[in-house]
């Protein structure tokens, strides 16, 4: 019998080892996977001063974060697969939210390049309209005078995928 006894004990403390190491593990690992996570500098709201622009073209560079005035609409341009705004968003948007406070509507429009998977764009044109949006509110505005379309993707071949890249806001008449 005790033959049978050391095999069961045996058993025992073989799976409570067993489970100890993958404990231990799993352990490492999630403290790696967040000392990187944690570790990676933040994104950078990159400083560029707004700019009234009769021709976006000259405005929008290739990679960067910028805010652009146009004819009244509030351009914001994203540099490639990020949804942060450039600093200056809250100076841009200055009459908007003085419209808006008035009681006039807002109309955010995302925009993206054709570059990559389709459903991808769309929901990353979709996190920097609302980030747009916070924002806004942010700076007092009320949600309900914000209207956010649905993401739309850039089909003519007139502009650069930097300038598709972009959230417009509008003051609805």
């Amino acid at each position: 019998m005790s033959s049978q006894d050391n095999d069961q004990d045996f058993r025992v403390v073989a799976a409570v080892l067993f489970a100890t190491i993958l404990l231990a593990i799993g352990l490492a690992l999630g403290i790696g996977i967040h000392k990187t996570r944690s570790g990676a500098a933040p994104a950078a709201v990159v400083s560029v001063p707004v700019v009234e622009a009769e021709t976006t073209a000259t405005a929008v560079s290739a990679d960067d974060a910028s805010v652009v005035v146009e004819k009244g609409v509030v351009k914001f341009y994203f540099a490639s697969g990020k949804a942060e705004l450039a600093s200056g968003a809250l100076d841009a948007l200055g009459e908007a939210i003085a419209a808006a406070k008035g009681g006039k509507r807002l109309v955010l429009s995302g925009f993206h390049d054709a570059t990559g998977d389709p459903t991808m764009n769309a929901e990353l044109a979709k996190q920097r309209a609302l980030s747009v949006r916070d924002a806004l509110v942010g700076a007092g505005v009320a949600e309900s005078s914000l209207e956010l379309k649905k993401p739309e993707q850039m089909m003519d071949n007139t502009g650069s995928n930097a300038e598709a890249r972009r959230v417009e806001v509008v003051i609805a008449e």
